[in-house]
């Protein structure tokens, strides 16, 4: 029901702050890389062709260097070209220098444009296949999101589920995609190189292959810290998002109070804190890079003094010490990456770790496997000892009772926080019951389809809610196959049609964000249109004319009164002189029943409380 009543029905304490943890769950590497592989399994075809593709970069890597030495040993030098060449070159060509030369120019060239071929194969697999793993991800998060109760959402805030949603799903593609592709391409490329440069020099491998356990130990080192970092920064990031959110949102309270250098000012300071994490990280990870460069740069120093001395003792050819300099390199290459993506991997896993946390969520309210359906209900609705608390710390509503037969107009009065609200959400199955039970035609809430079960309510709230589209589209937002006519026709049993046409697009006009360019007073009408359309059989208003002028009022009113012909009618208001025309008045105080007002007195339950007289 009405979202934004914090001290009514239920208590603020639940509530997260930007500095409250949120309880998010902690999943090891293996369980987030099995669930997002999970995840994959529908594009496995695009990523084995991309993986494929990826592996490629190892033989044209092996290739590079090779140019280098056949112009310095065989064009140059007195060298022969290497067999493989040779049988595929005539006699005269392996014999001529020049020739040679131009066959060195000509394979730099060959061995560049087959390079670039495959990066560029590479790139748009990477981008279609991650793109659409990042478009299932999110979708699947926000199907759920969408699932969750109420409860939820009023604990965790929206900006943290947007958060979720728009930045952490896209982990799954670095994971799947940029990750673990480049990683395994990476050790692959590494294994091959060190092998070729095993078969010229077995002892400058092995001094090659020193660093490498190096780099694999600093970066094992380093991930608990780094993923603590990463969790750290993900939550300033949401909580500035947040605040960001809450401030747009009540951007007109914030003016009207003249507070918007104090926002600024918090922006700030959230923001700063997110800055020094930030900072943090990149330290963290800027300490494994110096590590590695310094490892890296031992390695290959140690390789260069050895095979020096190898060509000064005639083990080595000057062009194969080139050439094992040249795959020493790219040796460090992969050995490097390997290292970077363990590093960043932790921030990503960090974010999917969030994103999965938000699909564990289980719905406080959820469907049975054999709920039984409900076409269009009677009407009938019954109470039977119902109590119900926002967690532990509060209860809100105790051992409520009454019984309301179909077609019965019903007004629900009390004080602010004495669970009016509360009770409709029940009757909406917005939450469940912590004890009692909600009968509608004589069966559990409980056991009927939720889908089914919300479609016999139509809901106005005291705040309409519109959606930042155009006013047709808004009142078809209850029935989306109906047609104009049909649309038009729930307008102006709402008293909405003559202002809708007065508009200079008309029923196409756009409403703008929660339908701010309308006054509260058409957003109302156009709110009573939809539940119009929707011609459920048991119809909810939560003091629909609370903020109007009297002569909206008195409109809205018309229209309600048809609104509620022939339909079961719970009806909020804080003043009883509102409620005239229904049938029975249910009296809360503090979350109990104390008292049933009835023109029917047989339709008021027994255990009820004490009749009151009416107005």
């Amino acid at each position: 029901m009405t979202a934004d009543r914090p001290t009514a029905d239920r208590p603020t304490a639940d509530r997260p702050t930007a500095d409250r943890p949120t309880g998010d769950r902690r999943y090891s590497d293996a369980v987030l890389f099995r669930r997002l592989l999970a995840q994959a399994r529908p594009y496995w075809a695009h990523i084995g062709a991309l993986f494929l593709v990826s592996l490629l970069s190892s033989p044209l890597a092996l290739l590079a260097p090779l140019p280098l030495k056949i112009a310095v040993d065989s064009g140059l030098g007195s060298q022969p070209v290497p067999g493989a060449l040779r049988a595929l070159m005539p006699d005269a060509l392996t014999r001529s220098r020049p020739a040679i030369l131009v066959l060195a120019a000509g394979l730099v060239v060959a061995v560049a444009l087959a390079s670039q071929l495959q990066d560029l194969a590479s790139a748009l697999l990477r981008a279609y296949t991650g793109e659409k793993l990042v478009l299932s991800f999110r979708a699947q998060l926000f199907r759920h999101v969408q699932r969750l109760s109420l409860a939820y959402h009023d604990t965790r805030g929206t900006a943290d589920s947007i958060y979720r949603i728009q930045s952490d799903a896209a982990s799954i593609q670095f994971i799947a995609i940029d990750g673990v592709i480049p990683f395994v391409a990476s050790a692959a490329a590494f294994v091959a190189m060190l092998a070729v440069i095993a078969r010229i020099d077995g002892q400058l491998a092995l001094v090659a292959a020193a660093a490498a356990p190096v780099h694999f130990a600093v970066a094992r080192v380093y991930r608990i810290r780094l993923r603590r970092r990463s969790r750290e920064v993900k939550r300033l990031e949401s909580a500035t998002l947040s605040l960001v959110q809450e401030t747009l949102g009540a951007v007109r309270v914030v003016k009207a109070f003249g507070q918007e250098d104090r926002q600024a000012q918090s922006f700030v300071h959230r923001s700063g804190e997110g800055v020094r994490a930030r900072l943090r990280m990149a330290y963290a990870e800027g300490r494994v890079g110096l590590i590695t460069r310094i490892t890296t740069a031992v390695g290959t120093a140690a390789t260069l003094l050895i095979g020096a001395r190898h060509v000064q003792s005639g083990a080595l050819t000057l062009g194969e010490l080139l050439l094992v300099m040249g795959y020493l390199a790219q040796l460090y290459g992969p050995v490097a990456t390997i290292g970077r993506k363990t590093a960043s991997l932790q921030t990503h896993l960090a974010s999917a770790e969030r994103a999965l946390s938000l699909l564990d969520e289980a719905p406080d309210v959820a469907e049975r496997p054999n709920a039984r359906p409900l076409p269009r209900a009677a009407g009938t609705v019954a109470f039977r000892g119902v109590s119900f608390a926002y967690g532990d710390e509060r209860p809100v509503l105790h051992d409520v009772s009454f019984d309301v037969g179909p077609g019965t107009r019903v007004g629900i009065v009390g004080a602010t926080g004495a669970g009016k609200t509360t009770l409709v959400s029940l009757l909406t199955r917005f939450y469940d019951p912590t004890g009692g039970e909600i009968l509608l035609d004589g069966v559990d809430l409980r056991l009927y389809k939720l889908a089914d079960l919300r479609n016999q309510f139509a809901i106005v709230l005291q705040e309409p809610v519109l959606f930042s589209a155009s006013i047709a589209e808004n009142i078809a937002y209850a029935r989306p196959g109906a047609s104009r006519e049909e649309v038009v026709k729930a307008a102006a049993a709402a008293n909405a049609h003559e202002f809708i046409v007065g508009l200079p697009q008309g029923y196409e006009t756009l409403v703008g964000e929660r339908g701010m360019r309308l006054s509260g007073g058409e957003r109302q009408r156009i709110s009573l249109a939809r539940a119009f359309l929707k011609d459920a059989p048991i119809l909810v208003l939560d003091e629909p004319t609370s903020s109007v002028d009297s002569k909206t009022e008195d409109a809205i009113m018309d229209a309600m009164e048809r609104l509620a012909r022939g339909r079961t009618t719970f009806m909020i208001a804080h003043r009883v002189a509102t409620l005239t025309g229904c049938d029975m008045l249910l009296h809360l105080a503090r979350g109990r029943l104390t008292g049933v007002t009835s023109r029917e007195p047989e339709l008021a339950s027994a255990g009820a409380g004490p009749s009151e007289v009416g107005p």
